[in-house]
């Protein structure tokens, strides 16, 4: 498929500058026979990329976040030669080592278990580090450990410290072969609601009028199971995945009951780090 009719595929404008720089990519890879990387990508991308990759048929690709569960991941294209390298687990692949680096920071005594994925993000971003230079951010009671493209971790040790919020902490830089992989923390939230709509459950979620929830959907906000959806009268199921830009990301877990009145006693967890 030429370029310009796979770009057609895309409507959204930002969508097909990403897809038009992993075509250049991918020339690239083949023509000087070397991996080619992009940005971290969130799961939307993921998703959308994976799809046009299938479309053109192309094989020698891996989406690699530092570790298996990993929600946001860079794009590795490699030529043939190297298909054997990304056939191994991340940790014994040379070129997603060197391209992943984990910024460790380890909180003193005093505010251990006091900062959430909010502050160490918010931390970085006043640094004028644009979000897609940076992966998972994984927190635990003695801080956080923050992936990065191996290329910015030199200026976030310099300067994290540079924040009032990091000042007494320590800060080190770790190979991904020695990251510890903590457990996604999740939040119950039983909700009420007539009919398993997409505008009904982000209303009750967000504890918005049901007009509000339709401009958030409206506003390309909201994605289930990581496609964008911008129908307020979507079905949701069991065990989809709903994220709403700047609000959270939740998972649709079951109906626990039905009251006498048809309404839905619907538990759904929300990730909370």
């Amino acid at each position: 498929m030429e370029k310009q009719e796979l770009l057609k595929q895309f409507p959204k404008q930002e969508d097909k500058l990403l897809i038009s720089k992993i075509l250049d990519k991918i020339k690239s890879a083949s023509t000087k026979n070397q991996v080619q990387t992009t940005e971290f990508l969130d799961a939307y991308q993921q998703n959308m990329i994976t799809k046009m990759l299938q479309m053109c048929k192309i094989k020698n690709y891996s989406l690699e976040g530092g570790y298996e569960k990993a929600q946001r991941k860079i794009l590795f294209i490699y030529p043939d030669k190297l298909q054997e390298l990304f056939e191994k687990p991340a940790i014994e692949n040379k070129a997603i080592i060197e391209q992943i680096k984990v910024v460790s920071i380890m909180l003193p005594e005093e505010l251990k278990g006091s900062y959430h994925h909010s502050e160490y993000l918010g931390g970085i971003m006043k640094l004028g580090i644009k979000r897609e230079i940076i992966g998972d951010i994984m927190v635990n009671e003695q801080g956080a450990d923050i992936l990065v493209k191996h290329d910015m971790e030199p200026y976030l040790q310099t300067h994290l410290a540079d924040l009032t919020r990091f000042q007494k902490a320590t800060i080190e830089i770790k190979e991904i072969t020695n990251l510890a992989i903590t457990p996604t923390k999740k939040e119950d939230i039983t909700i009420l609601i007539p009919q398993m709509r997409l505008d009904v459950i982000v209303s009750e979620l967000l504890h918005l009028s049901r007009s509000k929830a339709n401009e958030i959907i409206s506003s390309q906000r909201v994605f289930v199971n990581y496609e964008l959806k911008t129908k307020n009268a979507t079905t949701l199921k069991q065990n989809d995945i709903l994220t709403i830009r700047g609000k959270g990301k939740y998972e649709i877990r079951q109906i626990v009951s039905q009251t006498a009145k048809g309404k839905l006693r619907l538990l759904v967890q929300k990730y909370i780090s």
